[in-house]
């Protein structure tokens, strides 16, 4: 043994994801069940879900009829493969539901477990796409800094979050990926000529940041990304995977801003979380090549053993006419009227930077000298559920049956929280 070696901690023998375990363990909270809004931990306490989990739980926790929706379909066929010339009829379904919903015109849509899976596919097919197109040296991916697109290799890989990008041994797990900047649209535009649009595939983008500190698009800032993306002949992807189905207002917030992408990412918010899966939607100028009848059409190679699941699937065909039955999207058009006011009053708050919002999601900025973990954890103290991110930012994103009185409750307990913690 070396000296001044530390001991090994003991633990659960689950791993948790994103932690730096010495600093969770023993501390950790076990969440047993769920009632809308709510969770309950194994302690007894009742937490206001302000994250909605991890940016998914839009219809609330424990709705019967998404558990019923599943056990039907269980008990007539838990899924099948979408493999070759087999389909299960729940993701045939499915796929023309959202074909119907997707603001590309005549999508394709490919089906798979989660947003990583469909990050993934949509950079591979990017640069599938070139290849097939006779332009091989278009095969960089751009994503924007302080953007997060999963943990796959690839989402790994285009991370701008440096810290989901260091210790692999490289700069980049999967080679010719650049950063471009968040805010500045004319620096982009020198990114691009620098590396020259002849070796770009493709531009990935959420349209509003997430997991980065919740950044809605500067003014003009989206429409610069498609011009550069139109003009320089690189396909624009949007990763719609926490603002897809609703979180905007909008079914998707390609809609919102009047964006025309060549994919979008999507996944969280088509089953509120109640089954993993998730897509991409493909315009035609993609897909229209590899649906030639000839013998030379290439195939691509995409798939895992859960694409269109086929519980997953009826789970989200029955989400889908949910928030379509309770009216969930003009409910948040509301909601973010009611969260912006209370944001408002935030202003005065000498520790509070800024608060940025957009839909029904927003961060507060805190000043340096104040943490944004602290202040999380303090409002679990206080029944809060809500989520330091990058940039000293906390993260709020209700589910969208919150009522008006629980934002403000939200947002009195945060302020009063940073009120308690500055200047200790």
């Amino acid at each position: 043994m070396t000296q001044n070696a530390h001991p090994v901690l003991a633990g659960p023998a689950l791993w948790s994801a994103q932690a730096h375990m010495p600093s969770v363990l023993e501390r950790q909270l076990v969440i047993e069940r769920g009632e809308g809004s709510y969770v309950f931990t194994t302690a007894g306490q009742r937490l206001f879900d302000a994250t909605a989990g991890l940016w998914h739980a839009n219809v609330g926790h424990a709705r019967p009829e998404l558990a019923e929706a599943a056990h039907e379909q269980m008990l007539r066929l838990e899924t099948y493969h979408i493999f070759g010339r087999y389909l299960n009829d729940r993701a045939v379904e499915l796929a023309e539901v959202l074909a119907g919903l997707s603001p590309i015109a005549d999508p394709k849509v490919i089906l798979n477990s989660g947003g990583s899976d469909a990050i993934d596919v949509a950079c591979k097919l990017a640069r599938r796409h070139w290849q097939i197109e006779g332009k091989p040296s278009k095969s960089t991916i751009l994503s924007r800094e302080f953007a997060y697109h999963g943990l796959h290799a690839y989402g790994t890989s285009i991370a701008g979050l440096q810290f989901n990008r260091d210790g692999y041994g490289t700069e980049s797990l999967v080679p010719e990926t650049a950063r471009v900047s968040t805010y500045d649209i004319d620096a982009v535009r020198r990114t691009v000529e620098e590396i020259g649009v002849d070796n770009i595939a493709a531009l990935v983008a959420e349209p509003i940041q997430g997991t980065g500190g919740v950044i809605p698009p500067p003014v003009g800032y989206l429409e610069g990304l498609q011009e550069i993306c139109q003009n320089g002949d690189i396909l624009l992807i949007l990763d719609e995977v926490i603002t897809g189905f609703g979180r905007t207002g909008h079914m998707f917030a390609t809609e919102r801003y009047g964006m025309q992408p060549d994919m979008i990412t999507f996944a969280k918010g088509i089953t509120s979380g109640y089954a993993p899966l998730g897509g991409v939607f493909v315009a035609p100028r993609i897909w229209e090549r590899f649906y030639r009848d000839s013998d030379d059409t290439p195939i691509f190679r995409q798939g895992a053993t859960y694409a269109g699941h086929a519980t997953a699937c009826a789970v989200a065909l029955r989400h889908l006419d949910l928030l379509e039955d309770l009216k969930l999207l003009p409910r948040v058009q509301e909601l973010e009227v009611v969260l912006q006011a209370e944001l408002a009053s935030l202003e005065e708050i000498e520790a509070i930077v800024e608060t940025r919002s957009a839909g029904l999601m927003a961060g507060v900025a805190l000043r340096d000298d104040l943490s944004a973990e602290a202040i999380t954890d303090a409002l679990v103290s206080d029944g809060f559920i809500t989520r330091p991110l990058r940039g000293n930012t906390i993260q709020l994103s209700p589910p969208f049956i919150t009522t008006d009185d629980e934002l403000r409750e939200l947002v009195g307990a945060m302020k009063a929280a940073v009120l308690a913690h500055d200047g200790k």
